[in-house]
């Protein structure tokens, strides 16, 4: 009997939507495999939510204050720990991508495998989204009812669009982070909780920008979390919808339009250089 042998099918391309969508099933799964270091960071966040805001109900204590700038204040101030939460969550995944791969030992896989870069990053974005909005939520609702606030007049909509067009231009920024571990492995990522220290540091997160020196004024308005900040605080303390928030939604387009494309680009040519010079090993 003859036998003829038969070509062996070929796999069938993913799409590049899997592709994305297999980075984000690893992340939650390291998300899972590392949930007591989650519990730390959640239990942080709610601490550090009502230490910040408490200071606006001491405020009120005192009298020295109308109660209707106290309520104001501890609005201000439970928004600015919350959205910083946000961002600050989003910073640490996405700026992390390297120093995730060396930490599982999966840095020649993942860097050397026949993916798109810019799919495995819009990926660990989107985990880093979806990741900081659900711990965000979980803070704010650990942390609202100690605190008595009044929301009807917040216009959640607009509120939602500053976060949402923001977290462009805070994804852009934290990939640009994210090169930092590449090139110096022993010390990038010091290096990239630097440049995170230093835009809670300028964007008005606990205060407002006013208050800043002038030459740290001028840092604070090439930060997107600043506008971002300021956008949701009018849409939640004033009620501004999105025509009255229309100049910082705009200059938060402009960050995303520029931050990402930039940023992916900056990530493609760091990366070329790091395997000519030896730079992806395993241990920094």
């Amino acid at each position: 009997m003859t036998f003829i042998a038969q070509p062996i099918p070929m796999p069938q391309r993913q799409s590049r939507a899997g592709v994305a969508w297999a980075f984000i099933e690893r992340q939650t799964n390291l998300w899972k495999r590392y949930w007591a270091w989650e519990i730390v960071w959640l239990v942080y966040g709610v601490v550090n939510t009502l230490a910040v805001t408490f200071i606006a109900t001491q405020v009120g204590e005192t009298g020295a204050v109308p109660q209707a700038d106290v309520d104001r204040l501890v609005l201000f101030l439970l928004i600015g720990t919350l959205v910083w939460a946000y961002l600050s969550a989003v910073l640490d995944d996405i700026s992390l991508v390297i120093s995730w791969e060396r930490w599982e030992g999966t840095i020649e896989h993942t860097l050397m495998a026949p993916v798109e870069r810019w799919i495995h990053l819009i990926g660990m974005v989107l985990f880093g989204v979806m990741h900081a909005t659900i711990r965000t939520l979980i803070i704010f609702a650990i942390a609202a009812p100690f605190f008595e606030i009044d929301l009807a007049n917040s216009d959640w909509l607009a509120a939602g669009a500053m976060l949402v067009v923001g977290s462009f231009g805070i994804a852009g920024l934290a990939i640009l982070s994210g090169i930092l571990p590449m090139l110096y492995p022993e010390r990038g990522q010091q290096m990239s909780m630097m440049i995170q220290a230093f835009v809670l540091l300028v964007s008005g997160v606990y205060y407002t920008v006013e208050v800043l020196p002038q030459w740290l004024q001028v840092f604070a308005y090439i930060s997107p979390a600043t506008y971002i900040l300021d956008g949701i605080r009018g849409a939640i303390i004033d009620g501004e919808s999105i025509a009255d928030l229309a100049p910082q939604l705009l200059a938060l387009i402009g960050f995303g339009i520029v931050l990402i494309p930039a940023s992916l680009a900056t990530f493609a040519a760091a990366e070329r250089w790091a395997k000519k010079t030896g730079r992806l090993k395993r241990q920094g």
